[in-house]
């Protein structure tokens, strides 16, 4: 999907590489001022996502862009010479980029260090490696479909995921194209980029259906894009336009990729088809200032500022990212307001303009690297080193802290007023609201761990999802109890007290989870907005068979558990969510009473993020207090709470007066964090719950 936290990219402002015009040198100025256009609607749209919400059309803008002007330079080597001397290209390639990449790169990871919690550590340390060897858009392909990590926090360099993209294409390109040459010349190669690119466009548009955060990151959905731009350069003259034409395309293609920065969203389905927008916006600008120094824009696109932010773009791009994931820690607040958000913007571009200068230019321009293109692969591999070096140091130092963390709970927990029990008024405790120990949540407090009691089938597997454990606490018991515990993730973060309760008790526990899954029989539309048409068809044909699957297995307790705050669903009756819910709810729990089972239905705690910044309190460490938020906001009524209160034959386990007082809830209690991440809780404060648990399951 477009999402506002996810970066674009910035195409090469290369030295000594013009567009090919064959005019002024072969300099563009429209092609500069697109890359104004592109580089400032994905700033704008990292600085201040709720106003351009679509900015992040910019990385298709630049692939565009990158198509033309490296298919343009590679077929006039292929035309000229019947070849393409690979290595001075590759050679080419590391000198204009690597040199910023790495230099930034590097600062990240000092960075990481001193200014962000350690619980961040890993992932920068992790996707700095992955950005160093440009493999980082699979890394993060492969983590969107990790739903443990759906609401992991951006990294630092997670931008580098479409710098990525592009080194990828400047792998294979030259390939291509030269091979395509070699069969038929400049025909075949017309022919057979556009057959790519239109696999390409069609490949795109499935996986968006199927998978949207996959589908953002892979490089197979991208490369029609690049195709795009290329097919214009191998065209070439045969482009050109009338005057009038001219001026029309690019008025359509500016409104094109402006029109779309501002009415696509972070839900719009991308990119697929929807991309059409800015990448054919694109196109049509390229097309309409073919052979011509002036246009009825070039006042405004050929001015000094459009491009200055043209020439530099590659840079701030780099710089941008960082700068806004780090305010928040250097200024210590949880919002940025729009004057500080003007300075972060501000310090990008300085910090832009000093890489370009010092950096970039450098990079190209310095004799002995230029000479030799054997000494630039040296050059590379040396600052693939560091980089390396740098992450595994930064990742060492994640570990030892995930350790003491350890530590420094396992003290903590014999205290009755550690985590929730501070809030009983009978244990007493003098500030039950008082700092954290621990204010950065680690591996330590991770809610989805498991112990090794625990053993995942293949069975019950929602598509490619596998949904269900068992975990064997009995120790040979002649005939233990079975709990199931089922639901979403909202259910997961209760296990731990679970793991708890099964081990003192010789449970045989079983789980079901399947992610933004609500566990009723609803006409479910989507987690927490609309979901594309078909896609929760999964969610609710599993949670169809497990009814049956858990009343069968005729288990002792059924334990169940979502975020129905957030799973809307719709039967296009107009009905309030409480009603069909409750129509969706009471077949299922009857089938399980009538199977024998006790239902035991667990509350969803307050919000978090929704309501708070997530790092606020690790941004108040030494008053929590700062994080509290008005009971009314933070608890609204939750539907799967209110039909369980009013089901005969369903326990309801509401520990709400354990988060809040009569009129706060907390994101400290008892010196421990209550949450992990912007809406699970956290490990350590469940266990803190598991005696008040223990009394709905063992009672």
């Amino acid at each position: 999907m477009g999402d506002g936290t996810q970066v674009g990219t910035v195409v090469e402002q290369r030295v000594g590489e013009r567009a090919p015009t064959g005019r002024r040198g072969g300099f563009r100025a429209d092609i500069q001022a697109l890359r104004a256009v592109a580089v400032l609607a994905v700033v704008l749209n990292h600085l201040w996502p709720q106003w351009l919400t679509g900015g992040y059309v910019g990385v298709d803008v630049f692939f565009v862009i990158s198509g033309y002007l490296i298919s343009s330079h590679l077929s006039r080597e292929i035309t000229g010479t019947g070849r393409v001397r690979l290595g001075r290209f590759y050679a080419r390639r590391v000198r204009r980029l690597l040199p910023a990449a790495f230099l930034v790169l590097g600062v990240s990871l000092v960075a990481a260090y001193y200014l962000l919690p350690y619980p961040r550590w890993e992932a920068t340390a992790q996707e700095a490696f992955a950005s160093a060897l440009y493999f980082e858009n699979w890394l993060l392909a492969a983590n969107s479909v990790d739903y443990s990590a759906f609401n992991s926090v951006a990294s630092l360099v997670q931008h580098y995921w479409s710098l990525s993209v592009e080194e990828q294409f400047y792998l294979v390109w030259p390939l291509l194209l030269l091979l395509l040459f070699k069969l038929r010349g400049r025909r075949a190669q017309l022919i057979g980029i556009a057959v790519v690119g239109v696999a390409s466009l069609g490949y795109s548009v499935y996986l968006t259906e199927v998978s949207p955060n996959e589908a953002y990151f892979v490089t197979p959905v991208r490369v029609w894009e690049f195709a795009l731009g290329a097919l214009i350069a191998l065209a070439g003259g045969r482009l050109g336009l009338p005057r009038i034409t001219a001026a029309l395309a690019a008025f359509a293609g500016f409104a094109l990729i402006i029109g779309t920065a501002v009415l696509y969203g972070h839900d719009t389905p991308f990119p697929g088809y929807l991309a059409l927008g800015p990448t054919v916006g694109t196109a049509l600008v390229i097309v309409a200032g073919n052979g011509r120094d002036r246009q009825w824009h070039s006042p405004v696109t050929g001015s000094a500022p459009v491009q200055f932010l043209g020439n530099v773009s590659y840079s701030l791009y780099l710089w941008h990212w960082p700068l806004i994931m780090l305010a928040p820690f250097v200024l210590g607040v949880t919002d940025l307001d729009v004057p500080t958000l003007l300075g972060v913007f501000a310090v990008a571009v300085v910090l832009a303009y000093l890489s370009k200068v010092l950096v970039e230019d450098r990079g190209m321009s310095w004799g002995r690297l230029t000479r030799s293109s054997g000494l630039t692969f040296t050059a590379m591999v040396a600052g693939l080193v560091v980089v390396a070096v740098a992450a595994g140091l930064l990742n060492w130092t994640y570990g030892r802290h995930v350790t003491q963390a350890e530590r420094e709970m396992a003290a903590q927990r014999a205290s009755l007023c550690h985590g929730a029990g501070a809030l009983d008024p009978a244990n007493g405790c003098q500030d039950p609201l008082g700092p954290a120990k621990i204010v950065e949540m680690g591996p330590a407090n991770q809610y989805y761990k498991t112990p090794d009691e625990c053993e995942q089938l293949d069975e019950y597997a929602a598509g490619d999802t596998k949904t269900t454990s068992i975990c064997d606490f009995s120790r040979g018991a002649a005939s233990p109890r079975t709990v199931w515990l089922v639901g979403d993730s909202h259910a997961q973060q209760w296990q731990g007290a679970l793991f708890e309760l099964a081990r003192e008790n010789r449970w045989v526990l079983k789980l079901g989870y399947l992610g933004a899954c609500p566990f009723a029989d609803i006409d479910y539309v989507g987690y927490r907005t609309r979901a594309p048409e078909g896609s929760t068809g999964a969610c609710m044909d599993w949670t169809e068979r497990m009814v049956d699957v858990i009343a069968a297995d005729e288990p002792d307790i059924v334990a169940v558990s979502f975020f129905a705050r957030e799973e809307f669903a719709d039967d296009g009756s107009d009905r309030g969510q409480l009603d069909q819910y409750r129509d969706g709810l009471e077949p299922y729990w009857r089938t399980w009473t009538e199977a024998g089972a006790r239902v035991v239905v667990l509350a969803d705690p307050p919000y978090n993020s929704k309501v708070r910044d997530r790092d606020c309190v690790t941004l108040n460490p030494t008053d929590p207090l700062a994080c509290a938020v008005d009971r009314d906001t933070a608890h609204p009524p939750d539907p799967l709470t209110e039909v369980a209160r009013t089901t005969d034959g369903v326990t309801l386990v509401d520990l709400s007066d354990h988060f809040c007082d009569a009129d706060r809830c907390y994101a400290v209690v008892g010196n421990v964090a209550v949450y992990y991440d912007g809406d699970h809780l956290n490990l350590e404060f469940v266990r803190s719950l598991t005696p008040l648990l223990a009394r709905a399951f063992t009672g």
